[in-house]
This record gives structure tokens, C-alpha cells and sequence, in this order.
């Protein structure tokens, strides 16, 4: 074996000070000499590095990183370098399973679809296709996101389509949404290069998008290095290089934005011409956040009044600003209010779309983005907007259907409303591909409860025996990421191809191949009497998606495999106007806002309702952005008597989610075995516990039992990472932090909120 660097030990690598360039640094590990390299990228985290993967005798051997691309220039992250070991996990599925007798069976293709299939059928005839619900993934590509959000919308019609980007980043997507119109990340990587400022708000980017933190790292090495002021409760490796770490209580997120806003207003330090000319709204945010003075934000958030005066003060004098933002934010109370109100630091002072100036509402998962751009979620293809009868007549002409088969009668079926129609009987099929509920939904005894409902018929699609496969009714072995072509985009609209480099074991296909499969099986037909699913490769596939983002915001008309191939990825849009990709959208300040254009028509930040399309069209913003202001209201579940304790939920460095691949690749394991009970000193010797000890949580929905972690958090909050589950240990051991979290979710981006609960906690 040969790699570069131990990443387990080493997780970011030697420093290589930006000074206008990045020095090259190719991270490599290799177990054997490959016979050839085949071009992709990582999928391991929302960063999308570039990559190639090593393949010898046709096993993957190794990764290299691309050190031409534009991304990543090169480098990989501990979860990049190990997790392609998945691929040879020797317990990956290889035949459909279908349940007889209690127990998976395995049964052929034939049968498996058949009986899917001949299921879907008697279900439409008689409870028609709203009895069939899609609870799918960030895993996937774009390939198969279309393909699945076509059959799904306009073979079947149901509306019940979502996935688990619900539970990562859909508050990402409504922020931005409400603020510029449209979905798509204003700014890009590459103002990390040059700003003078960076806040990342609830965003441990240490350990989550390890290469992007290496950027940080490398201006903090260079000159003229950035200020960091990090907004999270914990002393995580990046509020250790934090400038200025403000920790507030779990769930006033929204408090303290309004009180650093309320400084920057007070202190002038914003742009009057820019609000004037390119924003409405700005009078109710100042009226709004007046009264969150220092002090009261003190009081509320437990943030001291001088430190928040500080970072009001970097972000106030610095001439450019990258803001982040992560789960901290988008698993809280009042999510998207709190994520607007990073978009809004940026309106008032004019900081966007210009170089070093960038909002990276970041995606959790590495394909989350094209979940949104391509309907396989509660959106729909090519950020239109489903209130907009223009907009469902242009995706009707591009499928050749009647508008009316296209649901859009009500807002789309968002994944919490899908679980809860499971668990009333009105979804009587859930697919689900490429997630494991079981493990990363809130409150999982309810979750274990809905899969086993004897009328639910419930398919997993994955290459594992997971935690949600064990309860499923039918499993469909997969193909993953080196077994199968495709491409995706990461948080800052870079766009990757990813080759196959090895075939799938066994029988296992392709997502793509699956959904083709049962399109052709289900005989879904346009209205001239075609098949409505026109392509059979995956690059005819992303040449129709090509043609249904045209003259969208995610415009990849100048796209194509061939271009894709051999160089760096490139942002969208890419069409004639941009035929190399754009680094930053809103350059000229015209924002995606215009009635006829726009994504959504608004809502009310703390209700969540929705604007009526005639009360939008009245007051048109015609193209400027729009500042909203939202006041802060308390967390529903809070510590009292009997559950004296916050909890809250979050991931460590070596691990993806509920370690589908990762817990399968061997030093990553072995790195983070197992989880862990973060505590105070204070809150340990108060409960009469020492370091490793294992110590009970309980909230009023479950319990669980880990050891014990001591420091590096505030008094009163317990953390647990939510990877865990239990595979690789006894099914009845309880151990996911998901035993003990909230069935709740934003009103908005219906996201669910992790990141407060109420517990208790003992010696075990």
C-alpha cells in the first residue's frame, strides 16, 4: 500500500499557504498499483472533490485527487481516501430479497419487480397514485433524479416524492429561495481565496467538508489571513482557529443574527445605495431587530454582550464576506428565518456577487442539489414554480403530457407529511433508494413502527443490508459510486461526471437502470401514445435534463459528457452566456425575484404560510432581492424538572451519515467505532461521571447508552453524532441519537429539528 499522507492522523493534510495560487498537492492511497484510472469525484461529502479512481484486475484499488480541478485542486479528506473500500464489502447485497414468512428471501429480478410492479397497479386502480410514495436520497445522480422525478410526476402523478435532503438541506434551498428568487448558491469555493471575513454559522466545516476547511487553513497560513467568527455551542476544530467563537444556547440562533444585524444597522456599517436600489424590505428589518440589543442577546443566548459587539465589528469593516451555514442552522427552531438572516447580512451591506463575496448555504449530502434542480424532491425541475401555470406548461410540453397529470393541485408531499400518510394508511407503497431512515429520521421508534405497518408495502433500494432494509418487504441491490456513470453537483453548482470504473457484484443494477426498468414494466406513455421516458443511457438522460434546465438558473445547456471529461468540473450555468461556467450569480445585482420567474411566491417566516401569487404579482419585486425579517420565538420542547438538559445531534470527521460506506471502510471504522456522550466538566461531576464511563440519555421518546466525553462543550447541553445505529451490533441495541429527538420540523423548509431536546442523563 501507498498513500500520500495517514489521513486518520493527519485529517487536513501539510499546510501549503495560499499566496495567489494553490501550491499542487495530489493526496493519493493506493493498496496496489492500478492498471488504469478512471475520471469521478468524491461523494462522501457535500465538497465534491475531484478524483480518480485506481482499478486493477477490475477491483478498486485506490483514489487519487484531480489536481486540476477547480474544487479541490488535488487534495482529499480522511472519508475521500478510505471510503471506497465500501465497494468490496464482503456483506454487499447482490440478489433482490423479498419477505416470505417473515424472513428475506432471496428471488430474481423478474420477481421482485413483478411484484412491485403489479402492486403500483392495483394500488392506482384503486386508491389511484397518491398511494404510492418516493422517500429518496442525496446519493444519487443526476441521471437518476430525473429520470425518477419524471416517472414519479408525470407517469405516475403522485405527489408524494421527497428524500432525505429534507432532513439536510432543505432549509438551504427556501433560503434562498425567499431571499433571490430562485434556488442556487450565489457565490463560489473560490472568494475563500480572497475574503477578508469568514462566519459560519452552525457549520462545523472542519470536520464536515474537510478540504474546504484546508482552504481556511491555508489562508490562516498565508498572508493577509481572514478573520473566522464561528457561531456554534461546541469547541469544535473550527472554533478552535475561530477569531471570535460565539456559543449560544440551542435554539436562539435567530436571536443572535438579529443582534449582530442590529449592530451593523446601528453602527451604519451597511450599504444604503445597494438596499435602496437593489432590495425591498428593509424598513421591517430594522424595526425588527432594534430591540435586539446586546444585552437582551446576552440575556437570551447566553452570548457575551462584548463578544457579539466584536464580530459585529469584522463583519461590519470587512470589505468582503463568506458567509456558511450547516445543520446548526437548518436542524434548529426557526430554521430558514435564521437563514435568511444570513442572506440579509449580505444585502445590507451590498456583499454579493462580486469576488470574495459568497453565501454558501451548504448542502449535508455530496448530490443534495440535484435532488432540488430535478424534481426528485418536494421541488420542482429546473426551480420552477409550481403556483406558475406558465412553468407546469413548459415542463408539460418538455414530457408531452397534459398539465393535469402533472401534480401541482397543492404544494408537494414534504418527507415528514409522507411518513405521517404512511402511518395513517394512506400511503400504501413507500420506495425508498439510497437512505436509511432507520437511523437517521427523528424519534426512531416511531419510524421502526411505521416500516412494519402490514399494509405498507415498503422497498429499499441499497447496496446493504441496513437498518431500513432489515425491515423492508422487498430489496433491490444496487450498484454505487464507481459502479455506474453519471453526474452531480456540489454546494457551489460545480458539476462532475463520474465514470464506472468496476462492475457491480452479483446482480446488482444501477438506480438508473431500476427506474427505467420500472418505467418500461408500468408501460408510462406521453400523450402522443410514446414511451414517456425517452432515453436509455445515462448520457441521453442528461442531455434531456440539459433541455429541461435551458433558460432556467441552472442552465447546463453548455454542458455535456465530453466537456465534462478530462479537466476540472465546471459550474452551471453553463450555457452561451457563460460557456465556461460562472463563478457568481447576481453580478449585475438583478436578482431571480421577477413574478414570471421566480421560485416561490414567499411565505411568512414564522408561520410559514403562503403568499398568494396575485398578493406577489401587486408588488412585484422585479428583480430585487428580498429582505425578510423574522423576531425570535422560543424552542417548543425546553429542559424543565424532569428533563433538566438540551440535547443536540451532530457528525464527526471519520464518518457519512449512518455509515452506510463508511463504517464499512476499515480505518474509518476503527477511527470512530462507536458513538459518544459529549458533556461539561460541570454537568459530568454533577451526574458523577468520569471520562469513558457509559452514561444513559433520555428524552420522553427513547433512550439511549454510550460512554462519556468530557470538555470542549457549554454547560447544559449534551451532544451525541448521529451516525450510529446498529449493523454491525445487536438490533435491539439502542444507540442512534435518533432514539431521542423531536418529530418537529421548520414551517418552512418542513426541515426537522435536531438540534434541541429536552433529556436527562444518568450513570449507567
Amino acid at each position: 500500500m501507498s498513500e500520500t499522507r495517514n489521513a486518520i492522523q493527519d485529517i487536513w493534510g501539510p499546510r501549503t499557504p495560499y499566496h495567489g495560487t494553490w501550491p499542487l498537492r495530489e493526496d493519493e492511497r493506493v493498496t496496489a498499483t492500478p492498471d488504469h484510472w478512471v475520471q469521478s469525484a468524491c461523494v462522501l461529502c457535500s465538497n465534491g472533490c475531484g478524483l480518480d479512481i485506481g482499478v486493477k484486475h477490475g477491483r478498486i484499488v485506490g483514489v487519487r485527487g484531480r489536481a486540476n480541478d477547480r474544487v479541490n485542486h488535488g487534495r482529499l479528506g480522511p472519508k475521500g481516501l478510505h471510503g471506497w473500500e465500501a465497494n468490496h464489502s464482503p456483506d454487499r447485497l447482490t440478489k433482490p430479497l423479498i419477505r416470505r414468512n417473515g424472513q428475506l428471501e432471496e428471488v430474481s429480478w423478474e420477481e421482485a419487480m413483478r411484484l412491485i410492479v403489479e402492486r403500483s397497479q392495483e394500488l392506482i386502480r384503486q386508491h389511484t397514485a397518491s398511494a404510492i410514495g418516493f422517500y429518496t436520497s442525496g446519493q444519487l445522480f443526476i441521471e437518476e433524479y430525473y429520470t425518477l422525478g419524471v416517472l414519479g410526476k408525470a407517469g405516475l402523478g403522485t405527489p408524494h416524492m421527497d428524500g432525505n435532503t429534507r432532513l439536510c438541506t432543505a432549509t438551504a434551498g427556501a433560503a434562498l429561495k425567499i431571499s433571490f428568487g430562485t434556488d442556487g448558491q450565489p457565490g463560489s469555493y473560490n472568494d475563500l481565496n480572497t475574503t477578508e471575513a469568514v462566519l459560519l454559522v452552525g457549520h462545523n466545516m472542519a470536520s464536515q467538508q474537510t478540504v474546504l476547511w484546508t482552504r481556511i487553513l491555508d489562508r490562516l497560513a498565508g498572508p493577509n489571513p481572514p478573520q473566522l467568527v464561528v457561531i456554534d455551542p461546541r469547541r469544535t476544530y473550527t472554533a478552535e482557529k475561530a477569531t471570535l467563537h460565539l456559543a449560544p444556547r440551542a435554539g436562539t440562533n435567530l436571536a443572535v443574527l438579529n443582534g449582530l444585524i442590529n449592530l451593523l444597522i446601528e453602527a451604519d456599517q451597511i450599504d444604503h445605495e445597494f438596499i435602496k436600489a437593489h432590495t425591498v424590505g428593509f424598513a421591517e428589518l430594522r424595526q425588527t431587530v432594534e430591540k435586539w440589543t446586546p444585552e437582551r442577546v446576552e440575556h437570551l443566548t447566553g452570548v457575551p454582550a462584548d463578544k457579539l459587539l466584536a464580530a459585529a465589528r469584522i463583519l461590519g469593516t470587512s470589505k468582503t464576506l463568506v458567509s456558511t451555514a450547516l445543520q446548526g442552522v437548518y436542524q434548529s427552531m426557526q430554521a430558514t428565518a435564521a437563514a435568511v438572516q444570513i442572506n440579509n447580512i449580505h444585502l445590507i451591506r451590498g456583499l454579493i456577487g462580486t469576488p470574495g463575496n459568497a453565501i454558501l448555504q451548504m448542502n449535508g449530502q455530496p448530490t443534495s442539489q440535484n435532488t432540488r434542480e430535478c424534481g426528485a424532491d418536494g421541488d420542482l425541475p429546473g426551480f420552477r414554480n409550481w403556483d406558475n401555470p406558465d412553468h407546469m406548461e413548459e415542463l408539460a410540453r418538455l414530457w408531452n403530457v397534459h398539465p393535469d397529470k402533472i401534480p401541482h393541485w397543492a404544494p408537494p408531499t414534504h418527507a415528514m407529511q409522507i411518513w405521517r400518510y404512511c402511518e395513517t394508511g394512506s400511503i400504501k407503497l413507500l420506495w425508498i433508494q439510497a437512505t436509511n431512515p432507520a437511523v437517521s429520521m427523528p424519534e426512531l421508534a416511531r419510524i421502526r413502527r411505521i416500516l412494519q405497518q402490514k399494509d405498507l408495502l415498503v422497498v429499499v433500494q441499497d447496496a446493504f443490508l441496513t437498518e431500513t432494509a432489515k425491515l423492508a418487504d422487498v430489496v433491490l441491490p444496487t450498484a454505487i459510486w464507481g459502479e455506474k456513470t453519471g453526474t452531480f453537483t456540489n454546494t457551489d453548482r460545480t458539476v462532475h461526471i463520474s465514470y464506472q470504473a468496476i462492475n457491480p457484484p452479483g446482480e446488482a443494477r444501477a438506480d438508473f437502470d431500476i427506474f427505467l426498468d420500472y418505467a418500461r414494466r408500468m408501460d408510462f406513455r406521453d400523450k402522443d401514445g410514446q414511451p414517456l421516458i425517452k432515453w436509455s443511457t445515462p448520457e441521453e438522460a442528461f442531455e434531456a435534463w440539459k433541455a429541461c434546465s435551458k433558460g432556467r438558473p441552472c442552465d447546463y445547456s453548455g454542458l455535456s459528457y465530453e466537456k465534462l471529461t478530462g479537466g476540472s468540473g465546471i459550474q452551471w450555468p453553463c450555457n452561451e452566456q457563460h460557456p465556461d461556467g460562472a463563478e457568481h450569480l447576481y453580478t449585475d445585482h438583478q436578482f431571480n425575484t421577477h413574478a414570471d420567474y421566480c421560485e416561490t411566491y414567499g411565505y411568512d417566516l414564522v408561520t410559514g404560510a403562503e403568499k398568494q401569487p396575485e398578493e406577489y404579482k401587486a408588488n412585484d419585486p422585479k428583480g430585487k432581492a428580498i429582505i425578510l425579517a423574522a423576531d425570535y420565538e422560543p424552542p417548543h420542547e425546553e429542559p424543565d424538572a424532569e428533563y433538566p438538559l438540551w440535547f443536540t445531534t451532530g457528525r464527526v470527521v471519520y464518518h457519512f451519515h449512518t455509515r452506510t460506506k463508511t463504517g464499512r471502510a476499515r480505518a474509518l471504522q476503527e477511527a470512530a467505532p462507536a458513538g459518544f456522550v459529549q458533556l461539561s466538566a460541570e454537568d459530568a461531576a454533577r451526574h458523577g461521571i468520569a471520562e469513558g464511563d457509559l452514561v444513559t440519555v433520555e428524552s420522553r421518546r427513547g433512550k439511549v447508552t454510550e460512554p462519556a466525553r468530557i470538555g470542549d462543550i457549554e454547560p447544559g447541553l449534551v451532544f451525541m453524532p448521529f451516525h450510529y445505529g446498529y449493523w454491525d451490533h445487536d438490533e435491539h441495541d439502542k444507540r442512534a441519537a435518533n432514539e431521542l429527538t423531536l418529530t418537529e420540523w421548520d414551517p418552512i423548509s418542513k426541515q426537522p429539528h435536531f438540534k434541541y431536546a429536552a433529556v436527562r442523563i444518568r450513570k449507567a
